[in-house]
């Protein structure tokens, strides 16, 4: 943690979400006038999308699972690494993965690949990574010690699968056979690296479908958000420090299940976001600023 240099983590598995809540940070940063460093978890995958294919064929061929959650599929010292010299100095270098066709033609190079490390923008006010790997911690690596907020994005499991299904099919051509198969190659990773970052978030949101999502394989759409409820779990109210009267009263329909649980439509799920996390971004920044003020010893 810095204060100097924050650091806001989003995490959450392929398929969960996170993107609404990059919608949100955006509206969240423009309303405290953040300058934030943005950071996308899949740019330290280790391979682009042709090499991955060829190692994930020589790794079952071997009788081994590699996948894009856990060690072998990461470069977790490079991430690792941005997140430490970030908080220390605030700077550091990252790249972008380019999933699509769009995202090559913005950042120049092919769609599955990386373009060349490049440094940060110069003086933001804090860096936001949204991935896979916000909250992890390994024998060997520790990047949740070095996040000042870390937000978890986890719809039951059902609705994530349905989510990444349509989107690989929709968004990057996939099959619906080729997104299953990717699905059980991941589960050991899932539950050894993605699923105990939950544990260690300050802030949780879970979206739930109110339909039968008994079958996410066979689903013929995602559950929309008049079909679904988000339970946000509050895991750290020290620094969250929810103001229950006021959620209850601005989100429609919603209600506490838990002392520390607030259910809510899922499309009052952004407003929820802003709410809640609006001031603990305003607190971060106060906390830099009299950081930097403060005199030299």
């Amino acid at each position: 943690m810095s204060a100097l240099h924050p650091i806001v983590a989003v995490t959450g598995s392929s398929g969960a979400g996170t993107t609404s809540v990059r919608t949100a940070f955006a509206r969240i940063f423009a309303h405290a006038g953040v300058r934030a460093a943005w950071i996308e978890g899949d740019s330290y995958h280790r391979y682009d999308r042709v090499e991955m294919a060829r190692e994930v064929a020589v790794a079952a061929a071997a009788n081994r699972d590699l996948t894009h959650f856990g060690p072998d599929g990461n470069v977790f010292d490079e991430l690792e690494g941005l997140f430490r010299i970030y908080a220390a100095t605030g700077v550091g270098r990252h790249r972008h993965y380019l999933h699509t066709q769009a995202d090559a033609e913005r950042h120049g190079g092919l769609p599955g690949g990386f373009t060349a490390w490049a440094p940060l923008p110069a003086d933001t006010d804090l860096l936001f990574y949204e991935g896979l790997h916000g909250a992890l911690v390994t024998d060997t690596y520790d990047v949740a010690r070095y996040v000042d907020l870390t937000i978890g994005v986890v719809p039951i499991i059902n609705l994530e699968w349905i989510q990444k299904i349509h989107r690989d099919e929709a968004v990057r051509g996939y099959s619906k056979e080729a997104a299953t198969d990717m699905i059980l190659r991941r589960m050991s990773d899932y539950v050894h690296y993605i699923c105990p970052q939950f544990s260690r978030t300050d802030i949780n949101f879970q979206r739930v479908p109110t339909i039968d999502t008994s079958n996410p394989f066979t689903a013929g759409a995602i559950p929309t958000n008049d079909e679904s409820l988000v339970v946000i779990h509050i895991a750290n109210p020290p620094k969250i420090r929810p103001d229950y009267p006021l959620l209850l009263e601005s989100l429609a329909g919603s209600f506490q299940s838990r002392p520390d649980t607030l259910v809510v439509p899922a499309g009052e799920h952004v407003m929820a976001m802003q709410l809640l996390l609006n001031p603990v971004i305003a607190r971060l920044i106060e906390g830099r600023d009299r950081a930097r003020s403060a005199p030299s010893k």
